[in-house]
């Protein structure tokens, strides 16, 4: 894998240069899935598309670099989009998956190695974002809603751009949480508007079109959208409640939160309260 660019230390000066910053063949894993698809490697004949997503779906940069891969691949073909990690790899197939994503070097971990607070700025992240994906995958499930899968993987992207500003610019990074803590009353997209002359929603979904995803997860990611619907309300309230919860069951805006997810579930806010414990304590 080609080495990704050095630390941006200077912000782009707008969207589309912002875009063209990041390549998808170039993001970094993290050690734990290069490790276990090194395991996975070694004994191919035994893997299937659904062991090798277990490993790829609970990393959001991989599933990135695999969905924009058989995107590429997909190219100015007909069909509908492959839109989860499981179909990506039963599109592309067992052992064409590792012959183009070979050792996967250097890790996020290494390239972060000597920028121990970046990492856990990114580690933060990270966390947040798999815990959204749990409460979004239950919320949909409680619906049954045909796309768990899709809203799962929806919710677990939901944040990427922020990963990819630890990872990439954590000069940048360090300077909107300094200025958001020193004012907890600045707008986020406010501060970062300033200092990267674009917002991380905006970016997000840039890099999403840019990069050819599937057009229902661009869709049930997209904060700007024009009209709401009940997969994009159900990743924003679990996103919510990750962010908000993250820290204990205290925070003020829960109790909002909980009505919002009791009306989306058709279930009491008592109810809402319940599933949603039962799902952080999993």
């Amino acid at each position: 894998m080609p080495k990704p660019s050095t630390f941006i230390h200077t912000a782009a000066r707008d969207l589309a240069q912002w875009v063209g910053l990041f390549e998808p063949s170039h993001l970094p894993v993290l050690d734990a899935t290069a490790t276990e698809l090194d395991l996975l490697r070694g004994n191919e004949d035994a893997v299937d598309a659904h062991l090798l997503a277990d490993v790829v779906a609970s990393d959001p940069l991989m599933t990135l670099k695999l969905l924009a891969h058989v995107a590429h691949l997909r190219l100015g073909r007909g069909g509908s989009d492959t839109e989860t990690v499981t179909e990506a790899l039963v599109m592309l197939g067992i052992s064409p998956f590792f012959k183009a994503f070979g050792p996967q070097a250097p890790t996020v971990e290494a390239l972060l190695v000597d920028h121990p607070a970046a990492l856990a700025g990114f580690q933060e992240v990270l966390i947040r974002s798999r815990r959204a994906a749990r409460f979004a995958m239950a919320f949909a499930v409680h619906r049954m809603d045909y796309d768990a899968p899709v809203i799962h993987q929806a919710a677990l992207l939901h944040d990427f751009a922020e990963l990819l500003l630890w990872l990439r610019a954590p000069t940048l990074a360090f300077e909107i949480k300094v200025r958001q803590q020193a004012d907890p009353t600045l707008r986020t997209a406010a501060v970062q508007r300033e200092v990267l002359h674009t917002e991380l929603d905006e970016l997000q979904h840039a890099l999403m079109l840019a990069w050819r995803l599937p057009a229902l997860l661009v869709q049930i990611t997209d904060e700007h959208a024009a009209q709401s619907n009940l997969q994009l309300r159900n990743v924003q309230l679990a996103i919510r409640l990750a962010r908000h919860s993250r820290l204990g069951w205290d925070n003020a805006a829960l109790p909002d939160d909980l009505s919002h997810i009791a009306e989306l579930l058709s279930i009491s806010p008592d109810a809402a309260q319940r599933l949603v414990l039962e799902i952080d304590a999993e």
